[in-house]
């Protein structure tokens, strides 16, 4: 009987297109969910529905505009891409009567993870392997998406195995993959080195320690056994990995966190780290975004547009984004090994 695994890459979506009423549905799925706005549920409808979305929803639009591409969402089209081009390595499997399939889900709209799962049951898979394409483990984006596909499987009644892969924030391939991205740049022409993630709530991390406390745990210098799921401890350790591999040292770069909402987040911010920089009299800095493995709007935009803006303004010369992995033949291989070692 030959064996069947079906693998399942899950990013965090994109709306359809950047029409308003597309953005609209999109940003009301995302920000609905209780693991990326942790309050209660009235208080959350009453803020993302009465509030957020009404009165942003058009300027997003215009941001994901400028972002669209004729191929469409960047997030899809790079999606689609290594979904085929890791495909393409389990094609021989299939003379070893083992078929692994690759499909590729959203966790907001589509393709949606529910409809994406109808197609795998369809290809009657013994073996599951759902890997969420973000390195290092949050609560707001591998928390929901592990949520999502275990309550969509609990109605099934036949679940085959399932394999969660969790995080991969130091997968030697996967730091191998953006040390290629930088070594694309001569970094001695730059002034600094950032490292930028994107933030969370400092409430967030808390729930990530048994102790609820951020303090004690090492997490800026080290993985322990307490803080190996704490999102600012993987994103440091993330960081470290790539400084040693393009042969920088602690002194020649800030780790920092972007996209935050409001009081109460993850520091240093990105934004405020760029503008102290400017105002120092550093010129040109290199900027890696390894929170996400495909260009999106919190890379090309927020980095690329608004912080070379920010930069400007306060007297730097030039923000280099070092581009995301997108269809990295090295990002393909680290992928293919984390299936291999859990077929």
């Amino acid at each position: 009987m030959e064996k069947k695994t079906a693998v399942l890459l899950i990013n965090l979506g994109s709306p359809d297109s950047p029409r308003p009423g597309d953005v609209y549905r999109y940003l009301t799925e995302f920000l609905n969910d209780p693991r990326v706005i942790d309050i209660g549920w009235l208080w959350r409808k009453m803020l993302v529905n009465g509030i957020i979305v009404p009165f942003r929803y058009r300027n997003s639009a215009r941001i994901y505009s400028k972002l669209w591409t004729d191929n469409g969402s960047p997030l899809h089209y790079y999606g689609q891409l290594v979904q085929e081009l890791l495909q393409q390595r389990f094609l021989s499997d299939e003379q070893r009567r083992h078929s692994v399939k690759v499909f590729l889900a959203m966790r907001y709209q589509n393709p949606s993870i529910e409809n994406v799962l109808e197609n795998i049951y369809k290809y009657q898979p013994c073996k599951l392997i759902v890997i969420p394409v973000f390195p290092q483990y949050a609560s707001a984006t591998t928390g929901s998406v592990s949520e999502k596909v275990m309550k969509l499987l609990s109605k099934k009644w036949i679940i085959p195995e399932v394999t969660i892969v969790p995080q991969f924030y130091d997968h030697p391939l996967f730091v191998k993959a953006f040390v290629e991205r930088g070594k694309q740049f001569d970094v001695k022409e730059y002034d600094h080195v950032l490292f930028s993630y994107h933030g969370l709530p400092e409430r967030h991390l808390k729930k990530s320690h048994d102790d609820g406390n951020c303090a004690g745990h090492s997490c800026e210098s080290e993985i322990n056994g307490k803080n190996q799921f704490c999102y600012r401890a993987t994103c440091y350790a993330t960081t470290r990995a790539i400084a040693e591999g393009i042969g920088i040292s602690s002194k020649d770069y800030t780790v920092c966190f972007q996209s935050r909402l409001g009081r109460g987040w993850m520091e240093p911010f990105s934004d405020q780290v760029i503008r102290d920089l400017g105002k120092k009299g550093r010129k040109r800095v290199l900027v890696f975004s390894p929170a996400f493995i495909a260009d999106c709007l919190e890379t090309t935009i927020e980095i690329g547009d608004e912080y070379q803006e920010l930069f400007e303004h306060s007297g730097g010369e030039k923000i280099q984004l070092v581009s995301s992995l997108n269809e990295s033949e090295t990002w393909v291989s680290a992928l293919e090994d984390i299936v291999r070692q859990r077929i």
